[in-house]
């Protein structure tokens, strides 16, 4: 894995004054060396600059990046992070077109991919990848970006200079480019967030390359091109069919991904999707006369403090632990206090470059540190929830009639703390209803399908465009913040495109919550761990947590030069402060109710303060 990044202009010739433009783009790799500690360096033409920040995986010795190879008079150079899963597939198909390579990695094969199909070739990748090739003969920059959107690449234009990187951050640290947020980008931060609509990246002139796309950069201007959609079509096999082929796909993504060079371990919640993983990831291993390093994570007086509700029945470690027994796996269990969950809300924000989920951003961000002291890969249960069908409002009357996005329903919080004249400023709930029926109008529906059929895939589809983009988003930035690699089997494109035509009755089988893939699971896991109460991410109840955040936000109001204090309404919040907290009434996804909101507003001060943030 690694962090890219690089610039172009047409009129500027850089070879003119190379150790300018070098400075810039090692400023630029500087700005997310934590993506890549292991190696760095940078390539420069008359109009392009390329930087890479390396965390090494794969081919350890010669993978060296930016990468250039040359065939007669077509040169090419190569900036990427990701992995390949299908990597030594393809150099074989392609070393049988002839192609010589000299080093083992993947980034040879997207290079000599490109060098002999051009851009279509992005078609044939099965990975996780974000990517950029300049093309020396024709004088274009290709930016590439996997089919999920696990990997991230921002890009922008200023003063005519096309900027890209896989952070906002290093866009940030281009001579001149000042970090500013106008109102769309509130209503992102306030109406969305910690959500974001895809293709944007809320400050201002700065988009993202959308999933399944890439961009084509050259003097007549920047060309979007998908090459990657989800279509729908008749499901045409049994049950038992769905099955066997669910559970084939899955098996497999998991053994694709764990490919490397160095030694992998997955996070085990106790839950049926990280449980699945790690099954899968475990039996591979024990042929190898190997033994699976798992992790797990909880808070410092959970087992006190625990409330369970109706998004959180039961808590993890009991499911660990016969997890842990019966996969024969290396377990270490992690725990977070109260003081580490509140400062690490800050580094979060500098991980994702926006406030994000608060402490459930800031918990995995230090468990991830944690992790990464003994690995440098990890295999994650990610996505299940949103392929699968997981989440309570896929289930709920109320959220699959709600004209809303169904994890965000009570939009009260978003606006009661702020100032009024913010409120009339900020169209904030019509910013989140546009967004949301945009998406719903984007759908790709089956001619012919039952209402209440459509609505599933209206609900699945806003899933995988939003809901499941924010955790990849969190998943990226934690674990790359901290030099860890986290990949995401589940999440591979085979099982999204199939399990997309698959019917509800047969995803939700017998009227069980991911049925499908519990069944598609019965070969390697526990019936009463395959079989278990969905309960998510874990987070503290920990009332002292809820009393820190509220002294630290009240040292906040009453900073007269704290940027929040332009925004909320100080009156509204400490009366705020001043009702008990409700735990089982999100406003944003399962997990964010009263004390994350207010760990939100610290974040949001934090962000505006320290990214030096003037709105317009």
């Amino acid at each position: 894995m690694c962090g890219i990044a690089g610039f172009s202009n047409f009129s500027i010739n850089y070879k003119e004054e190379p150790e300018k433009w070098a400075r810039i783009l090692e400023k630029m790799n500087q700005a997310q060396k934590h993506r890549g500690p292991d190696d760095e360096g940078t390539y420069l033409s008359s109009h392009c600059g390329l930087s890479q920040v390396r965390l090494s995986i794969i081919d350890l010795e010669t993978g060296h990046q930016p990468m250039t190879r040359q065939i007669g008079n077509l040169r090419c150079t190569i900036v990427y992070n990701g992995e390949i899963y299908n990597m030594r597939e393809l150099r074989a198909e392609l070393a049988a077109e002839g192609m010589t390579f000299f080093t083992t990695s993947d980034t040879e094969v997207l290079l000599a991919g490109y060098m002999l199909h051009g851009r279509e070739f992005v078609k044939r990748l099965n990975g996780i990848f974000a990517y950029a090739i300049w093309d020396e003969r024709i004088g274009k920059l290709f930016l590439f970006r996997d089919r999920a959107g696990v990997k991230p690449l921002f890009y922008a234009m200023h003063c005519d200079t096309f900027l890209f990187s896989s952070e906002i951050k290093g866009i940030l640290s281009y001579p001149s480019m000042q970090a500013a947020v106008d109102r769309e980008g509130l209503c992102e931060v306030f109406g969305l967030g910690p959500a974001k609509t895809y293709g944007k990246g809320v400050f201002q002139n700065v988009k993202e390359v959308l999933p399944g796309h890439f961009l084509e950069v050259g003097k007549a201007g920047i060309r979007d091109c998908t090459y990657w959609e989800l279509t729908s079509q008749p499901h045409e096999d049994s049950f038992e069919e769905t099955v066997e082929k669910t559970s084939f796909l899955v098996t497999d993504a998991i053994k694709k991904q764990m490919i490397s060079d160095v030694p992998i371990c997955t996070f085990l919640s106790g839950g049926v999707d990280s449980s699945f993983v790690t099954a899968i990831c475990s039996e591979e291993l024990r042929k190898q006369g190997k033994v699976l390093d798992t992790y797990s994570f909880d808070f410092r007086g959970n087992d006190v403090n625990f409330q369970a509700n109706a998004f959180q029945p039961s808590q993890d470690r009991p499911w660990v632990e016969q997890m842990v027994e019966f996969a024969g796996t290396r377990h270490r269990y992690l725990e977070c206090c109260n003081e580490e969950l509140y400062d690490y809300l800050f580094e979060a924000v500098d991980a994702r470059d926006l406030p994000c989920m608060a402490d459930v951003e800031s918990s995995m961000l230090y468990f991830c540190r944690k992790v990464a002291k003994h690995h440098k890969v990890t295999l994650t249960g990610e996505c299940a929830d949103e392929i699968f069908g997981g989440y309570p409002w896929f289930h709920k009357k109320e959220c699959f009639e709600a004209d809303c996005f169904p994890w965000s329903m009570d939009f009260g919080p978003r606006t009661m703390l702020l100032k009024d004249e913010v409120i009339r400023e900020l169209p904030l709930e019509e910013y989140a209803r546009a967004a949301y029926r945009k998406t719903v109008e984007e759908t790709p529906i089956l001619s012919g399908e039952a209402p209440e059929e459509k609505r599933r895939r209206e609900i699945s589809y806003l899933n995988l465009k939003w809901f499941m983009q924010t955790l990849l988003d969190r998943m990226d930035r934690t674990s790359m913040h901290t030099g860890l690699e986290a990949r995401v089997p589940l999440a591979d494109h085979r099982i999204i495109e199939y399990v997309w035509n698959v019917p509800w009755e047969m995803k939700c089988h017998n009227k069980i919550v991911k049925g499908l893939l519990r069944a598609a699971g019965e070969k390697h896991l526990p019936y009463d761990v395959l079989y278990r109460r969905k309960s998510p991410y874990p987070k503290t109840y920990d009332p002292n947590y809820e009393q820190l955040l509220k002294q630290k936000l009240t040292e906040v109001l009453e900073d007269g030069n704290a940027p929040l204090n332009t925004l909320v309404d100080k009156k509204k919040v400490e009366n705020y402060m001043k009702c008990p907290s409700d735990y089982g009434r999100p406003f944003y996804g399962q997990l964010m109710a009263g004390p994350q909101l207010l760990a939100y507003l610290l974040q949001v001060n934090y962000w505006l303060e320290h990214y030096h943030i003037s709105l317009k």
